[in-house]
């Protein structure tokens, strides 16, 4: 047998009380670079961000500060990252602030693929907004129905078809993109046997086996 001190030696030690884990929003703590074209104005309720192609703004909550670690950075704080609600917000808040100072310098662009016998589409002037005397556009498709389908194309997107499978939509703000295209899409949404439908990006599908009787 061993002697009493070697067996204390040898014995783990453990605490009852648990390390203190702070929560932190790993999204939210990453501080953002704008490049010098890029203006940011902060305020207590919102960030207003000014560049080349416009100005937007991203609603701030009071728990919410901005800081400028460095020249060309800024960096989004909250009051208390335990509270649960201000660490979704958050990331939230600082993504949305990275998409606004890329869409005002940049923008942003998506791709939409017409994949079926026949499907085209162009984009040509509105003619019913032509009669008011307002300049607009619009995207004329053939996607399968029997008769075709025409979406006016709203004043902050920009649609383009560079061959007649293929529309080009751009914008600055990421949020109104994807909804405009996720409304052109739903006329003829990709089916799973054939393949056929309207996709956006790089969007696949599974195609299904037909089972034969």
């Amino acid at each position: 047998m061993l002697p009493r001190p070697a067996l204390g030696s040898l014995a783990r030690t453990f605490s009852t009380s648990a390390p203190l884990n702070k929560h932190v929003s790993h999204i939210g703590r990453n501080p953002i670079k704008y490049p010098p074209s890029v203006t940011l104005t902060p305020t207590p309720t919102e960030l207003t961000i000014t560049g080349p192609l416009g100005t937007t703004s991203i609603p701030l909550r009071p728990y919410m500060k901005i800081t400028n670690p460095k020249l060309d950075t800024i960096a989004l704080t909250v009051e208390d990252a335990e509270i649960k609600e201000q660490r979704q917000m958050w990331g939230t808040t600082r993504t949305l602030i990275s998409n606004a100072i890329q869409g005002m310098t940049e923008g942003f662009t998506v791709p939409l693929y017409l994949v079926g016998v026949g499907f085209r589409a162009a984009v040509e002037a509105d003619p019913r907004a032509a009669a008011t005397g307002v300049k607009s556009q619009r995207i004329n498709m053939k996607v399968g129905h029997s008769h075709n389908i025409v979406v006016p194309v709203p004043p902050y997107i920009k649609a383009e078809t560079p061959i007649p499978t293929k529309i080009v939509l751009s914008c600055t703000d990421k949020h109104l993109l994807g909804l405009f295209a996720a409304k052109i899409r739903e006329y003829r949404r990709p089916e799973p046997y054939k393949g056929k439908g309207i996709f956006v990006g790089s969007e696949m599908i599974r195609i299904k086996s037909v089972k034969k009787k």
